[in-house]
């Protein structure tokens, strides 16, 4: 399962260099547990349905401007009802200086009050991204993931079947090793991406020789930090009893944080070359993502080939017809 992840209402601030305004309850052990950022224009106006109380929320010069031109008396009911939501925080760009209501409805309720010596349209961008990579759902799984021509490959199987070994081969082809047994895959949008975890990462595991570390034996060139979950290639020992699908025309996907991606399941026997099959692999699902699909193509060609042959087949039985019917009109 995902794991639910939070971040420090501290770190936030050490990162962006806030400065705190007004300590609010639990100050100090405030975890933030959504990515997005809240502008509460229309909590300002008093519409306070589908207000997610739960996110940051941020004035800008915006808000601010509008505010100064309400009585002290309006400043104050209006911060009331907003302060009576259990916000995290709320944060000032700008430097702009709290309005007195604000700060005497923030101690009242006890909510924390930042401010920022950033603009809004650079505060507001960088602290989502950073929300979003901290806060995103994220799973850890048993794999390798290479980057094999811009692709991101997540080699899968059991223990021992060769994905290591496989990645080495790729690595030596020029490609680049992104994670080796365990797997961090975060759901960021419509991607998943996935990293290494900060103390395995650029090392890899090869039975008979150990830990080795990839970056000083191949060079920076050979490794990279994250990397998009483009192709799922399912590792598994040759069965004679299995049908392995030889056209490619059956889309398979596996299943990761609710998103489907692409899979294929490649079977292992002594003599195949799995780095060059992987490397096709990755190849031909950048085509397929392009819009060309050998497969279908292929088949396209074998239907019109065999209609053609049975036009062909009923014209030859309409002239063998017909020189009969002129034989037996002679006689």
């Amino acid at each position: 399962m995902a794991s639910s992840q939070t971040f420090g209402l501290d770190k936030i601030i050490e990162r962006f260099e806030l400065e705190v305004l007004n300590q609010g309850k639990n100050f100090e052990r405030c975890q933030i547990r959504k990515n997005e950022i809240n502008r509460p224009a229309l909590q300002i106006l008093g519409f306070f349905e589908y207000f997610d109380p739960t996110r940051l929320q941020l004035i800008g010069k915006v808000e601010w401007t509008y505010l100064s031109n309400q009585s002290e008396e309006e400043r104050r009911k209006c911060f009331d009802a907003f302060f009576a939501y259990p916000i995290p925080a709320l944060i000032l760009t700008r430097n702009l200086e709290p309005f007195p209501e604000l700060m005497e409805m923030a101690k009242k309720h006890q909510r924390t009050i930042l401010r920022s010596k950033e603009a809004t349209s650079l505060l507001l961008p960088n602290l989502t991204d950073v929300l979003k990579a901290k806060l995103t759902p994220r799973i850890t799984r048993h794999g390798v993931l290479v980057d094999v021509s811009g692709e991101g490959v997540f080699i899968m199987g059991e223990s021992g079947v060769g994905k290591s070994e496989t990645a080495v081969e790729l690595l030596k082809r020029g490609h680049r090793l992104v994670a080796d047994d365990a797997v961090e895959i975060r759901h960021i949008g419509t991607r998943l991406v996935g990293s290494a975890p900060e103390l395995i990462r650029h090392y890899i595991e090869l039975r008979g020789i150990g830990i080795v570390d990839v970056q000083q034996l191949f060079g920076m060139s050979s490794v990279r930090e994250e990397k998009n979950l483009d192709l799922v290639v399912n590792l598994e020992p040759w069965n004679d009893n299995t049908f392995y699908d030889r056209m490619g025309t059956n889309e398979e996907y596996t299943t990761i944080l609710d998103m489907k991606i692409p899979s294929i399941t490649i079977p292992v026997k002594p003599g195949r070359n799995l780095a060059i099959i992987i490397e096709v692999a990755a190849m031909n699902n950048r085509h397929k993502r392009m819009g060309y699909n050998a497969a279908q193509e292929f088949t396209k060609q074998l239907d019109a080939h065999f209609e053609q042959m049975m036009i062909n087949s009923q014209m030859d039985s309409a002239d063998d017809y017909d020189e009969y019917e002129e034989l037996t009109a002679e006689d």
